[in-house]
């Protein structure tokens, strides 16, 4: 039996860049032993099994349109129904999507509703109280998540607190915060109508906030998947002391992600103030559930095991669905949505773990 063993040397250009190595293997002769059978061929029904289980959302999300559709024609079933799905999912999204970064530096933030919260409070407090330009309200409300993930990671990373610990904590301080800003009330004028305009308007009928999410998304996806820094993130996150003995900067790495999950979160409330038109005391608290909810179950989609940027956008319009068809369907309950997300939530972790468990043997059996 022939093997061919190629060693590569060199830099490109190098006509002595590449050898090939051929030696003639006989381990059957010299051992007098029987060659080994081939490795066990994974089975289409096994290929299938893995493809259906990355996937099963949308499968979910194709079942549950069929059902609200034909159980609620006249309210599910119209264009405006599901452009409100897509708008109030837009919104979970961009935070979830911080909240994922926070998951996969290994950091479990959840600040980030909170962080939301400020963010709501300040960019309509700018702009009613002290009159200042949109755009610079808008900056300086970034500005302020970027400083709340700055003061986390501090804590987490050179502190060295439990990052739940330590992000419960910051969500005290910014929900303390967000009232002093605001005086607990919801401010309603003041705000500028072009800065509302970025929020309200739609193009080619679907809301604007849509696009904001696809566009970090995509950006997103690029940087986890297809750069370095993505790479040693996963990496850190998923065992911070063999990252830190290859050299990786995880200390570096987890200020990134949760300085990223700042400006998230705050960018999430700034959108919202835009698309309501008004700053709502406290209405970022409620997204931290949504967001939790849609990060782990988007761990068992498309990438099943990690959490990952596709995977989350299936879960948060899986999410977004089924709730507006509850919602739709049970007018007069208003905890339905926490029901139906808490579910969700529970249902998501324990898929987690029995996934897992299920690669574990599978890779026992198909080496």
């Amino acid at each position: 039996m022939t093997h061919g063993i190629r060693l590569e040397a060199g830099g490109p250009g190098d006509p002595d860049a590449v050898r090939t190595v051929t030696a003639d293997l006989q381990p059957e002769a010299a051992s007098g032993l029987p060659a080994a059978g081939p490795r066990p061929r994974v089975s289409r029904r096994l290929l299938l099994d893995v493809r259906a289980d990355r996937f099963s959302g949308l499968y979910l999300a194709v079942v549950l349109i069929a059902v609200f559709a034909l159980w609620l024609p006249h309210s599910f079933a119209t264009a405006s129904s599901a452009r409100a799905i897509l708008a109030d999912s837009a919104i979970t999204g961009i935070v979830t999507l911080g909240c994922v970064l926070g998951l996969i530096s290994g950091a479990f933030d959840i600040s980030i509703g909170a962080n939301m919260s400020l963010a709501i409070s300040l960019v309509g407090w700018l702009q009613s109280s002290l009159h200042l330009n949109a755009l610079l309200a808008v900056i300086m409300t970034l500005a302020s998540g970027a400083a709340v993930g700055t003061v986390n990671a501090f804590v987490i990373t050179r502190l060295r607190v439990e990052p739940v610990i330590a992000t419960l904590g910051m969500s005290s301080l910014l929900a303390a915060f967000a009232y002093w800003v605001a005086g607990g009330q919801t401010i309603i004028t003041g705000i500028s109508s072009t800065f509302t305009s970025f929020g309200m308007t739609s193009l080619l009928t679907i809301p604007v906030p849509v696009f904001y999410l696809l566009g970090l998304a995509l950006l997103l996806w690029y940087l986890l998947d297809h750069t370095p820094f993505g790479r040693y993130l996963y990496a850190s996150g998923a065992n911070p002391n063999a990252a830190r003995l290859a050299g990786l900067p995880v200390a570096r790495l987890q200020w990134s992600a949760l300085l990223m999950s700042g400006i998230l979160s705050s960018f999430a409330g700034i959108v919202l103030t835009m698309q309501l038109g008004s700053a709502s005391f406290g209405a970022g608290d409620s997204y931290l559930l949504p967001a939790f909810a849609a990060a782990f179950l988007g761990s068992t989609q498309i990438k099943p095991g990690r959490f990952n940027v596709a995977g989350t956008i299936v879960a948060l319009y899986l999410l977004g669905i089924g709730v507006q068809g509850l919602q739709l369907r049970y007018p007069s309950l208003p905890w339905i949505a926490d029901l139906f997300q808490g579910l969700a939530l529970i249902t998501a972790v324990a898929l987690g773990v029995i996934a897992a468990k299920q690669r574990v043997r599978r890779a026992a059996a198909y080496g």
